[in-house]
C-alpha cells in the first residue's frame, strides 16, 4: 500500500472539484437511517481530513486514521484552524488499533480499493467489526471495475495550476483487476522554480461476491450495496459503489 507523500501538500488543490459537502450529506443520511445521529465515528483512511472535519461539524466526535504522515500533517493544520476536537492517528488500516469502540466507521474516496488482497480486505473488515459498538455501522465506497476498465484504464489525465501541475497515467490489468496510477508532480517552490516528484499507486477492483465474502467472513452483516450517492442497486456502468455493513456478535456493553 503506497502512502501519499509528495502529493499530500497539493492534494486538496487538485481535489477541489470533489463535492465533499454533498458526500457528507449522503453519509450522514445513511448513518441517521441506522440510528447514528451523534457519538464517536472513525474516518478510516482520512487523508487530509476534509471529510473528518465535515463530519465533526455535523455533530460527530471524530477519529481519523491514515498511513501517510504527510496527509495527516495537512489534517492537523485544518484542525488547528478549525479548533475541532478531532483525534488523528497514523496507522495502517490493515492493523489499526483504537482505545475502545466507536458507533460507526466510514471510509471514503476509494480508500478500500488500496487493499490489494481479498484476504487483507477481510482483515480490515474484521478489525472494523472488533472496534464497532454492538450493532455499529461500517460504510465504505469503492471504485468499480467498470470505472477502472472503461473510464480510467490506459488513460492519461493532466492538470495545470499556478501552484503545481500533475500527469496521472493509468494502466489497468484486467486479469489481476489492478489499476496502476503513475503520478508525476511538478510542485512550485517559494523561489518560483518547480520540483518534480513521482509516485505510484495501485487500486484493486472487487466483485460484489468478494466484498460479501470479506464482510461476512469478518463476522459482519452485509446490509446493502448501492450505486454511490443513491439508494439504488449498482448498474453495469456504475463507477462507484457504497457498501453498508453492520457489526454483529457483541452483546450490548461489550468493548474491543
Amino acid at each position: 500500500m503506497e502512502a501519499y507523500s509528495a502529493f499530500a501538500p497539493v492534494y486538496d488543490l487538485f481535489m477541489d472539484d470533489v463535492p465533499y459537502e454533498a458526500w457528507r450529506d449522503y453519509l450522514t443520511s445513511l448513518l441517521k437511517e441506522y440510528g447514528i445521529e451523534d457519538g464517536l465515528v472513525l474516518d478510516l483512511g482520512c487523508g487530509t481530513g476534509t471529510m473528518t472535519e465535515l463530519l465533526a461539524r455535523a455533530g460527530y466526535d471524530m477519529i481519523g486514521v491514515d498511513i501517510s504522515g504527510e496527509m495527516l500533517q495537512a489534517a492537523l493544520e485544518k484542525r488547528e484552524a478549525s479548533g475541532l476536537p478531532i483525534l488523528y492517528l497514523q496507522q495502517d488500516m490493515r492493523e489499526f488499533e483504537l482505545y475502545g469502540t466507536v458507533r460507526a466507521v466510514v471510509s471514503v474516496c476509494d480508500c478500500m480499493n488500496y487493499i490489494l488482497d481479498p484476504g487483507e480486505l477481510e482483515t480490515v473488515c474484521s478489525l472494523v467489526n472488533n472496534y464497532l459498538d454492538p450493532g455499529g455501522i461500517f460504510i465504505f465506497d469503492m471504485n468499480t471495475e467498470y470505472k477502472f476498465r472503461e473510464l480510467m484504464g490506459n488513460r492519461t489525465i493532466a492538470e495545470e495550476r499556478e501552484e503545481g501541475s500533475f500527469i496521472w497515467e493509468n494502466a489497468y490489468d484486467g486479469k489481476e483487476r489492478i489499476n496502476e496510477y503513475d503520478l508525476t508532480l511538478f510542485i512550485r517552490r517559494e523561489d518560483g522554480l518547480y520540483e518534480r516528484h513521482q509516485e505510484t499507486h495501485f487500486e484493486r477492483a472487487y466483485t460484489e461476491a468478494e466484498i460479501r465474502q470479506a464482510v461476512e467472513g469478518a463476522g459482519m452483516e452485509l446490509l446493502a450495496i448501492y450505486d454511490a450517492f443513491s439508494r439504488n442497486a449498482p448498474e453495469k456502468e456504475s463507477g462507484r459503489i457504497c457498501v453498508i455493513a453492520r457489526e454483529r456478535g457483541k452483546k450490548s456493553g461489550g468493548s474491543a
